[in-house]
């Protein structure tokens, strides 16, 4: 199974993103029924969970991001999206996709131990 991100760059203080993240690797059956997630890594900071969506299309976001993540997922493209508004300098951060293999429902997506991880795209935001 790979993970391919996309969308990230260099955006103002304020500014948005759209992340994308291919999987291919499974069928689409499979697909739907997987966990995904979105991480971000800044440099000397810990690994850290900004979005979970599960087969339902029913998300998860901390408190902490007041709202200004979204995610969504498309089972037909074998996709999942990270829509970011009002990005702020601690938004800096290496994005990486993630899915658990092994189905699970929605209400525990959020929970889960992620085991297979994309490359990452690098979302800078500066002035």
């Amino acid at each position: 199974v790979d993970l391919v991100e996309s969308g990230g760059g260099s955006v103002q203080p304020g500014g948005s993103l759209r992340l994308s993240c291919r999987v291919s690797g499974v069928t689409a059956s499979r697909f739907s029924n997987h966990c995904m997630a979105w991480f971000r890594q800044a440099p000397g900071k810990n690994r850290e969970k900004v979005a979970t969506i599960g087969p339902s299309a029913n998300a998860w976001w901390p408190d902490s991001l007041n709202g200004r993540f979204s995610i969504s997922r498309d089972n037909a493209e074998f996709s999942s999206y990270l829509e970011m508004s009002h990005l702020k300098p601690e938004d800096t951060a290496l994005y990486i996709c993630s899915t658990v293999l092994t189905p699970y429902s929605d209400s525990d997506c959020q929970n889960k131990r992620y085991n297979t991880w994309g490359q990452g795209t690098q979302v800078t935001v500066s002035s």
